[in-house]
């Protein structure tokens, strides 16, 4: 069963969400500015919160990627200083491997009802999706017919769509097999997409974003869905940007601006390229850099941590031209190969994503041996740009009837 409801999520009339045994998954960003209280807080004063799941980066975004949460010592004193918390459960969906980003099938069957919110990022690497997906598969194999109700949210990236879908074979925890590298859906159209994937039969409620007030004067980037995602334009380049965890090269964790800048010690070869090439620079509309989208600026920066923590490190902030739209993906795929061929330094990650998984990080990422080739130097962008083009097509004829917001269509753009 499924349904898509228009009034907020606690004017509905469904009498499990007043007296029945409620769990949550959440993080910071289920925070609303009419009441001034986290959505658990809210549940807890009710007396009907039984249980918190929580996904990468713990309950406050507090947490680095890839680091697991100890629940009971980090969230004691939620349950000293909040009335109704005193035996609420917490339980975090995030770990080093797949199977991690699981809920167990008996947390979830002593439960009337599931409540979602979550701000998505717009790319199919947020492991947010993954932590969705894997909770859908187990109600519906362990046939447990949990009312699961999503607070939706604008996507941050807009309806734009970049890249193909993932190809068979290289499904992890950072790409679900079928899904676009940018997706265009809020999450509770991804939700819904995900749900029919599977032929769940769990009843699925989803409350539009519109909705709520505090999810319509707030704009879907206001609060930050993780540490590593600061702002407004962060979502507009993290398709392409991310690519860099599956390099040497950083993508600017450890800054102020990840995903928007990115460089390595290395990449100082490239101090001299533009005056032995003759190119006026690097915004030059003949440099092989060049995006009519973005500005590109030189600059030096030193991480804090992560890749290259308190090195110099050369390289690039991107910076949106407001004036045009911009192609983060097909962008990217021109620096990655533009820096192989141009930097002595540059390699690919050798490590995986996860146990078991024998491709490396940068396939897990591209998901799609004809990008992966063009990375590698094995493939022209003539061919590669048409490939991406009829994915992106196929994406948005695929999804059209599952759009919840039919004045919202996906849309693709020329990528160069």
């Amino acid at each position: 069963m499924f349904s898509f409801r228009t009034t907020p999520l606690f004017d509905q009339p469904d009498l499990v969400l007043k007296n029945g045994r409620i769990g949550i998954l959440c993080n910071q960003t289920a925070w609303h500015p009419e009441t001034g209280e986290y959505l658990f807080e809210t549940l807890a004063k009710k007396r009907v919160l039984k249980r918190i799941f929580m996904p990468e980066h713990g309950l406050f975004g507090e947490l680095q990627d890839q680091v697991k949460l100890d629940e009971t010592k980090e969230y004691e004193n939620l349950r000293r200083n909040i009335p109704g918390m005193e035996s609420v459960e917490f339980i975090s969906l995030y770990g080093s491997t797949e199977e991690s980003l699981e809920a167990s099938a008996d947390k979830l069957a002593d439960l009337d009802a599931l409540i979602i919110e979550l701000q998505d990022a717009g790319s199919r690497y947020y492991t947010f999706s993954s932590t969705l997906f894997n909770l859908f598969k187990t109600l519906k194999n362990g046939e447990i017919n949990l009312s699961v109700y999503i607070i939706d949210r604008a996507n941050p990236a807009g309806r734009q769509v970049e890249g193909t879908m993932l190809r068979a074979g290289y499904r992890s925890f950072i790409g679900i097999e079928g899904i676009l590298h940018r997706h265009g859906l809020t999450i509770g159209e991804l939700a819904y997409y995900l749900y029919n994937e599977i032929n769940a039969k769990f009843p699925l409620h989803i409350i539009s974003y519109k909705a709520s007030p505090g999810n319509k004067d707030l704009l879907p980037w206001s609060i930050p869905p993780s540490p590593n995602f600061p702002g407004l334009f962060t979502a507009h380049f993290y398709s392409g940007q991310c690519l860099w965890e599956g390099t040497n090269v950083s993508e600017g964790r450890g800054t102020t601006r990840p995903f928007e800048l990115f460089g390595a010690p290395f990449l100082e070869e490239l101090n001299s390229y533009n005056s032995e090439k003759g190119y006026a620079g690097w915004n030059d509309p003949a440099h092989p850099l060049y995006d009519p989208g973005v500005y590109i600026r030189w600059i030096k920066f030193i991480p804090v941590f992560h890749k290259y923590s308190g090195e110099c490190c050369y390289g690039f902030q991107l910076l949106l031209n407001p004036n045009l739209q911009y192609h983060a993906l097909a962008h990217n795929l021109r620096i990655m190969r533009f820096i192989r061929e141009n930097c002595s330094g540059f390699g690919f990650r050798p490590g995986k994503y996860e146990a078991g998984n024998d491709k490396t990080a940068i396939e897990l990422l591209l998901g799609d041996k004809e990008l992966i080739d063009y990375v590698q130097g094995e493939e022209d962008w003539e061919e590669v740009r048409e490939h991406i083009k009829v994915e992106e097509q196929k994406w948005i004829r695929k999804t059209k009837k599952l759009l919840l917001y039919q004045d919202e269509q996906l849309y693709r753009i020329k990528n160069n």
